[in-house]
């Protein structure tokens, strides 16, 4: 699924940015080498490299 339409950024390689830099949508865009343009996306990212972060951090289940 796109998160950002303006520059082709899918859910996955967001999660993937998430895992890479601690910053919010703004600096895992960066790290993507993008910028956001029109800004309505941002929410959504933060709240999946939250998601993404917090979900790294639980122990396995056994």
């Amino acid at each position: 699924m796109y998160v950002c339409i303006c520059n082709a950024i899918k859910e996955s390689e967001l999660r993937r940015a998430a895992r890479h830099t601690s910053g919010d949508a703004e600096a895992a865009y960066a790290t993507l080498g993008k910028r956001p343009n029109c800004g309505q996306c941002l929410v959504e990212a933060d709240q999946i490299l939250f998601e993404e972060r917090e979900l790294g951090r639980l122990p396995l289940a056994v």
